[in-house]
């Protein structure tokens, strides 16, 4: 649900032609079905001539609520069109936790 809800607000604000909101919770010591971990692929010409933090910053303002709620991390991905063309399409790997698994 919460995957749903960020994904319709970066939608509504920076009018993606690439979007992908991935749920990576399972990767973090959470209980099973939290929804706390979040990687974020994003392409949008809104991020013409803006460098990455102020990408972040947008995102993080869009996102709030859901930050100062039940969302504990986000690894964003913000490219222009043109940089994801450069990249072909590619996204790095999100690292692994730390603290992978989950609790007993």
């Amino acid at each position: 649900m919460i995957r749903e809800q960020i994904e319709a607000k970066l939608a509504a604000a920076f009018e993606p032609t690439h979007l992908d909101v991935t749920d990576e919770s399972y990767r973090h010591n959470v209980p099973a079905g939290s929804e706390s971990h979040f990687k974020v692929v994003m392409v949008s010409d809104k991020f013409l001539g803006e460098r990455f933090l102020s990408r972040h910053r947008a995102i993080y303002s869009v996102l709030s609520e859901e930050l100062a709620g039940s969302v504990h991390a986000l690894a964003l991905h913000t490219y222009t069109l043109k940089e994801w063309e450069g990249l072909q399409d590619t996204v790095p790997a999100s690292p692994p936790c730390r603290g992978a698994g989950t609790l007993a």
